[in-house]
């Protein structure tokens, strides 16, 4: 296990490091996850495997420390993750990315542009979405003030979450967990005044490849995207968390999105 400073008042992100050639694959987890859980399987496949690879934990979940004094925006999500990744040696990264954690690798890219040559993103969110309550996820998660979620909102989400996503969302920071939610509903940068993650992934000028489940039906403004230079493809027999639900479809469209097994 690897880790960095990434705050000014300590905090530390931790990842699982894999030894491979550069350019160095960093893989990002989505909302109440973990990296080492979600893509480890996927990333020592042969097809994939052979890079420098980084399965990262964000601040506030899994094996990375849990500040109460973070804000968990998307931008300090993402200034967090590129300090460790500068720590790690790392430019020009390719980063793959579910989720929650394809946000952050949008805003990564658009902010750090030197530490990432190439994204895929995995059922990421590129939208402003509507804080539901009841609803499962993020928008279930934003319905709530942060003091609702402390005092026992996060338990009637445990039991809609049901126990594969507890299994990783217990080990979030409750703070963390409802802050990261919050923001990412949002769905926008410069704390809801700037362009949304949609727009800021349409302006990037790397490669780009968007991965969801082909069951969802078409990606709502796919042509746009597809437009702006962005690869959207369906992976059969699959829901949200395309890597554990179809691993072997995932392996194969991430391949090709990051050039086949004999790439770089």
């Amino acid at each position: 296990m690897r880790s960095a400073v990434v705050t000014r008042d300590g905090a530390r992100m931790r990842w699982v490091e894999l030894p491979g050639r550069e350019p160095a694959r960093v893989y990002v987890h989505g909302l109440g996850a973990t990296s080492p859980a979600y893509f480890t399987e996927a990333a020592v496949d042969p097809r994939l495997a052979g890079h420098r690879s980084l399965l990262v934990d964000l601040l506030g979940h899994g094996i990375s420390d849990r500040p109460d004094d973070f804000d968990y925006r998307l931008e300090s999500h993402a200034d967090a993750l590129a300090a460790a990744l500068t720590h790690a040696g790392v430019t020009g990264a390719e980063i793959v990315a579910h989720s929650m954690g394809g946000s952050v690798a949008v805003v990564l890219a658009d902010r750090h542009p030197g530490l990432v040559s190439r994204l895929v993103l995995v059922d990421a969110n590129l939208d402003p979405l509507t804080p539901t309550p009841g609803a499962g996820g993020s928008s279930g998660i934003a319905a709530y003030s942060e003091e609702e979620f402390l005092a026992g909102g996060w338990e009637a989400v445990r039991e809609r979450a049901g126990a594969h996503w507890w299994s990783t969302m217990r080990l979030a920071g409750r703070k963390a967990l409802h802050r990261s939610a919050v923001h990412l509903v949002r769905g926008t940068l410069a704390g809801g005044t700037g362009p949304t993650v949609r727009e800021a992934l349409a302006g990037l000028r790397i490669p780009r490849t968007y991965l969801l489940p082909a069951a969802d039906g078409p990606l709502p403004g796919a042509d746009a995207l597809v437009r702006a230079g962005v690869d959207v493809v369906p992976v059969p027999d699959c829901g949200h968390n395309i890597m554990l639900d179809n691993r072997e479809a995932f392996v194969r469209a991430t391949a090709a999105a990051l050039g086949g097994p004999d790439e770089g």
